[in-house]
C-alpha cells in the first residue's frame, strides 16, 4: 500500500505553523517498506496528523489517498479493512480498555484478524518485561506498562504501515530501544513501514526520511 498525501492542512492551525511545515500543504507519498520520522513540537498539529491518517478526523484542507483512492471517499467498510489489515496505530492516548486486564486488551486486536498465533503475545510481553502484568487490569498498570501493551497489541494484526504517536515517552531509554527492536522485527516480516511521531529525533530508530511537523 501506498499513503499519499495531498496538501492537507489542518482548518483550525494557525497558518505561521503551517507555512513552515514539510508536512501541512506538501505532497508527500510514504512507501510500503519505509521508515519515516515526523518531528513535531507541541501545537503542531501532530496528534491531529495521526487521527487524519487513520480516518478518525476530516477536518482537514486536501486529501489523502490509499492507493490511489481518497479518504474522503471511502466507504466505512473499505476503511474498517484498511484498519484491520493495512494499517495499526499506537495512539498517544493509547485508548486501552482499562476495566479489562492487559492480555484481553492484546487479545482483542488477535481475535479480529491475526497475524501471529495468540502464544506471541507471551513472547512479545516477556521481551518487553510486561508478562507478569498480563493478568492485571490494564488501567492498574504504570503508564509506561500501559504503552508497552499497546505497541505489542498494535503488533498482533497484519499491517503495511504501522503509525506510532510517541510511544516511547513514558519508557527509559532501555525499554524505549527493546520496544523499538521489537517494532522492526516484525515489520520486517510483514515488509511494512513505520511512520513514527515524536517531539524531538527518536536516535535508535533507524528512519530513512525524517519531516519535520
Amino acid at each position: 500500500m501506498q499513503i499519499e498525501i495531498q496538501q492537507i492542512a489542518p482548518v483550525f492551525l494557525e497558518q505561521e505553523k503551517i507555512s513552515g511545515s514539510e508536512i501541512w500543504n506538501q505532497l508527500i507519498a510514504f512507501q510500503k517498506g519505509e521508515y519515516v520520522q515526523l518531528i513535531a513540537p507541541s501545537g503542531s498539529g501532530k496528534t491531529s496528523f495521526i487521527h487524519f491518517l487513520y480516518g478518525l478526523r476530516k477536518d482537514f484542507s486536501g486529501n489523502i489517498f490509499f492507493n490511489n483512492k481518497s479518504l474522503k471517499t471511502i466507504s466505512s467498510t473499505q476503511l474498517s479493512s484498511i484498519r484491520a489489515a493495512k494499517l495499526s496505530v499506537v495512539f498517544q492516548d493509547l485508548r486501552l480498555f482499562t476495566n479489562h486486564t492487559a492480555y484481553e486488551n492484546i487479545f482483542v486486536k488477535h481475535q479480529l484478524q491475526p497475524f501471529h498465533p495468540k502464544n506471541k503475545i507471551e513472547e512479545m510481553a516477556e521481551r518487553l518485561g510486561i508478562q507478569n502484568k498480563l493478568q492485571q487490569a490494564a488501567g492498574k498498570c504504570s503508564y509506561g506498562e500501559q504503552q508497552r501493551i499497546a505497541i505489542i497489541r498494535a503488533l498482533q494484526q497484519p499491517f503495511d504501515f504501522i503509525v506510532l504517536d510517541e510511544p516511547f515517552s513514558h519508557l527509559d531509554e532501555d525499554n524505549s530501544k527493546k520496544a523499538m527492536q521489537l517494532i522492526e522485527e516484525e515489520t520486517q516480516k510483514r515488509n511494512a513501514g513505520i511512520i513514527l511521531a515524536d517531539l524531538e529525533q527518536v536516535s535508535f530508530f533507524n528512519a530513512q526520511k525524517i519531516l519535520n511537523l
